[in-house]
């Protein structure tokens, strides 16, 4: 815990985000940081709950109490310490996480949560600053050989696991850099990718072997890899979007989010020119059709690639602005939230369905929708 009376004490106050009129001009992180010694304040707000209902929230079992009175008290290198103890990547997680651990917190009760993403994502920044994240090589070899066979965020940590433990790591991925839908699916804008990179030069310290450009039964046979390997850990991701199968699917205009925004981040490191883009929303009024993470992303990206308008469809209901706490919490409740994104003006529509695409020479020019009632139950 923090400051024995430091949430009566200190209001909760979080990071805070570039003008949306800057932040839309380039494909940068936004968020500005806390100052260290306010982060330190609002590790104090951590109180003496008993029951920590904010381990519950964390997927990674983050010990958030620990380093929360770590950081209040100057112990910066040890809350580092304790964080990497359960997280191998929380540069990842500090920036992108959605926080059920603040939905869990004690304080979330009356709406003030401690900042746990922003203390999280304080720790690490200060620990790569100082040099505190160092390779952490085996003193001994176990002579196994171990093939992990996609480089997200699943595949990365396995691959930095088994290599402390001595043996011999080698990561297989069909793109040309690390990652996976880490780096080709999320923007830029909510992570730079050189947070990836610096992780990857570290796990190839730690002995860690990459091999990109390498599809596994296409480039590589997988018989090969059989024979080559004591183990083999399967951490592909799931590539293969939810098509709508409505009239009009077919016309020129309508695309998957997962040919959007790779395309995008590929040009931002890169990869590929600008000039080889399929895809763009450069003065274009642009439809989201779901409203959840994706959709966001998509909105982010089509407003810096300069679209006209963006409007987000959602079939469901739009949700309540405050979710009952007596029947939510400590869970993660159903209630309105608005990204960074939206908030940079996109239109939100919810209770609708799309029946169809119309469109004029093979061209979309519109959609047909109607309102559905969410509430009707089956007789």
């Amino acid at each position: 815990m923090g400051k024995v009376t430091g949430f009566l004490e200190i209001d909760r106050y979080d990071r805070k985000y570039k003008p949306a009129a800057d932040r839309v001009r380039n494909f940068n992180e936004f968020v500005i940081p806390l100052s260290d010694s306010e982060t330190k304040k609002q590790a104090a707000r951590c109180m003496d709950c008993g029951i920590p209902f904010c381990h519950n929230g964390c997927p990674v079992n983050n010990q958030i109490p620990d380093w929360n009175d770590l950081v209040y008290t100057g112990n910066w290198e040890q809350a580092a310490s304790n964080l990497h103890s359960t997280n191998n990547f929380p540069e990842f997680t500090g920036r992108i996480c959605p926080a059920p651990c603040e939905a869990s917190c004690t304080l979330n009760i009356t709406d003030e949560p401690v900042t746990i993403k922003t203390v999280e994502c304080a720790i690490v920044d200060k620990a790569w600053q100082n040099g505190w994240i160092r390779p952490v090589i085996a003193s001994v070899k176990t002579g196994k050989r171990i093939a992990i066979i996609g480089s997200g965020p699943a595949g990365l940590a396995a691959a930095q696991q088994l290599a402390r433990q001595g043996h011999s790591v080698s990561v297989y991925e069909k793109n040309s850099k690390a990652g996976g839908l880490l780096r080709y699916g999320i923007p830029d804008f909510k992570m730079e990718k050189h947070h990836i990179d610096r992780r990857v030069e570290q796990m190839e310290a730690e002995g860690v072997n990459f091999h990109f450009d390498k599809n596994i039964g296409v480039d590589v046979k997988f018989a090969e890899i059989q024979e080559d390997y004591d183990a083999i850990i399967l951490t592909g991701g799931s590539e293969k979007p939810r098509d709508l199968t409505i009239e009009g699917r077919d016309l020129d205009g309508v695309h998957f989010a997962m040919d959007f925004l790779p395309m995008q981040n590929r040009i931002v490191s890169y990869e590929i020119s600008d000039n080889e883009r399929t895809i763009s929303a450069n003065g274009k009024h642009v439809v989201v059709i779901g409203g959840g993470d994706t959709g966001s992303d998509c909105i982010g990206t089509s407003f810096r690639q300069g679209a006209l308008s963006v409007t987000q469809l959602e079939i469901m209901p739009e949700p309540p602005e405050k979710e009952n706490k007596e029947l939510t919490w400590p869970f993660w409740p159903l209630k309105m939230r608005t990204s960074s994104s939206q908030a940079e003006g996109a239109a939100r529509d919810f209770s609708v369905l799309t029946e169809s695409f119309k469109g004029i020479d093979g061209m979309l020019t519109g959609l047909n929708c109607i309102k559905v009632d969410n509430n009707l139950k089956k007789s």
